[in-house]
């Protein structure tokens, strides 16, 4: 059977794994320290510029919620935010129950902020100056944003593309206007909505920016799963591909589904058969409907699987 126009368009909104893996690999903040003490008080961090979260250790003065510092990240030391102290530990792994653990060099000084301010409007014209260059050369690339590190004689580009790009001509008219070392990166679309930010369809910040940075692939059959209208409209967030929230709810719908009888299940109840009309997963209810035409609706927790059969409890 062809597929229909309808399937290819709801199938271009799941993730492709090939630039999920791109996204993943490229916005990373690696160990800075492999032999921090197992004692090592451990903070969440974020980094301003990609809104991405990581952990960092630090054993001088218990730093404040909010407060910034001079951090190792993958591409130098740079300011980061103190989002919180790690409470629970997992005792198996390394550095005192984690990997990848960054390590804190010091809370940041005024100059450190002072200057953070400063390169803020140096982003703000190397941007323009950059969206010039790669209209010059008619490269296929969205530029996403610019930052400067804080410590380090680099800049870095993020863009998004369809394909590939080679921007290695954009590369040498950067490094002749700002004189410094320049690392383009590229992203994907949902990394991108990460960095921006906005406001979803259900009026609040989007996910991947306000609620977790870890993004995970989005599935149609997540949206099956949910008993959704497979409207790319309405299933789709501003970046074009499935709503995240389908994934962070996918495991509750599926346990949820283990604890009632499926869609079209047959079962014997006051002296009649009834056949599972519809099942609403959140509002725990499940309607049946008899041979007779009557119908009803009885809560979640009526059922129960008996060697393999689904029956109703009595009141």
């Amino acid at each position: 059977m062809a597929q229909s126009d309808d399937d290819d368009d709801i199938s271009a909104l799941e993730d492709n794994p090939t630039e999920e893996g791109l996204e993943e690999t490229d916005l990373i903040v690696v160990a800075g320290d492999a032999e921090m003490a197992p004692d090592t008080p451990v903070y969440r961090l974020r980094l301003s510029y990609s809104n991405e979260t990581f952990l960092g250790g630090y054993k001088g003065e218990a730093l404040g919620n909010g407060s910034w510092v001079l951090v190792l990240t993958r591409y130098g030391r740079d300011l980061a935010q103190i989002i919180g102290p790690v409470q629970q530990r997992n005792t198996t792994a390394s550095s005192g129950g984690f990997t990848d653990v960054s390590r804190i060099e010091r809370p940041a000084s005024k100059d450190d902020l002072d200057k953070s301010a400063y390169n803020r409007h140096l982003e703000q014209d190397a941007f323009l100056i950059c969206k010039e260059r790669i209209a010059a050369h008619r490269l296929e690339m969205k530029l996403v944003s610019v930052h400067y590190l804080l410590e380090e004689s680099k800049v870095l580009f993020f863009f998004t593309a369809e394909n590939r790009v080679d921007f290695r001509e954009l590369v040498k008219d950067l490094v002749g206007i700002f004189k410094t070392r320049i690392e383009l990166r590229q992203i994907g679309v949902r990394d991108e909505s990460r960095v921006v930010g906005g406001l979803g369809v259900c009026g609040r910040a989007y996910c991947c920016h306000a609620v977790s940075d870890k993004l995970k692939p989005v599935s149609i059959k997540m949206a099956k799963d949910q008993n959704l209208s497979l409207n790319s409209m309405k299933i789709s967030g501003p970046c074009g591909r499935l709503l995240c929230c389908l994934a962070y709810e996918h495991t509750f719908y599926n346990e949820q589904r283990r604890l009632i009888p499926p869609e079209g299940c047959r079962l014997s109840y006051d002296e009649a058969l009834w056949k599972v009309k519809e099942v609403n997963v959140v509002m725990g209810a499940v309607t049946l409907s008899a041979e007779d035409g009557r119908q009803i609706t009885l809560p979640s927790s009526r059922f129960e699987k008996i060697e393999g059969k689904w029956q109703i409890r009595r009141n």
